[in-house]
C-alpha cells in the first residue's frame, strides 16, 4: 500500500506542476497581445501628413493655390494633411479626374487623379496613371507646385 500511495502522490505532484506550468505559460503567451495590437493599429492608421515629395515651401504654395481656387486646405503650414488633401480631392473631382471619396486619405484614386491632372497641363510629364506616387510623380508634383510661389 505504501508503494501505491507514493506512486499516486508522485503522479499528482507531476500533474500539479504541469498544470501550474501551463497556467504560467498561458499567462506569458497572453501578455504580449496588447503590444501586438498597438503595433497592428499603428501600421493601419493613415499618415497625418503626406507631402508626396514636396518640401515645406512647395506644400505651402500648393495649399495657397488650392485656397486661391476656392478650395479650403485648412491651415497654410506646408504640411499636406487631411484638410489639404480633401481640398485637392474636391478640386480633382470637380475636373472629373475621379479622386473618389473626399476623405483626405492619399490612396490610389487620389494619386491617379493627381497624375491625370499633371498630365492634363501639357507640361510634358507624361506620367503613368497607376496610382503609385513614384519618383516621376513626386518630381512632377514638386515642379508643378513651384509655379505657385507668388500666391502665399
Amino acid at each position: 500500500m505504501g508503494v501505491l500511495t507514493k506512486a499516486l502522490v508522485s503522479v499528482t505532484t507531476a500533474v500539479g506542476i504541469a498544470a501550474g506550468g501551463l497556467a504560467t505559460a498561458g499567462t506569458a503567451i497572453a501578455a504580449p497581445a496588447p503590444d501586438q495590437q498597438q503595433t497592428a493599429s499603428a501600421e493601419v492608421a493613415p499618415l497625418a501628413v503626406v507631402n508626396l515629395g514636396l518640401n515645406t515651401a512647395q506644400a505651402k504654395d500648393w495649399q495657397c493655390w488650392l485656397r486661391a481656387l476656392g478650395y479650403n486646405p485648412g491651415t497654410i503650414d506646408g504640411q499636406l494633411g487631411t484638410d489639404s488633401w480633401k481640398a485637392a480631392q474636391r478640386f480633382f473631382n470637380s475636373l472629373n479626374f475621379n479622386a473618389g471619396t473626399v476623405d483626405g486619405i492619399v490612396g490610389p484614386n487620389t494619386i491617379q487623379a493627381l497624375q491625370r491632372y499633371l498630365n492634363s497641363r501639357n507640361l510634358g510629364y507624361d506620367l503613368d496613371v497607376d496610382g503609385i506616387a513614384g519618383t516621376r510623380t513626386k518630381n512632377a508634383f514638386a515642379n508643378y507646385a513651384d509655379r505657385f510661389s507668388h500666391l502665399c
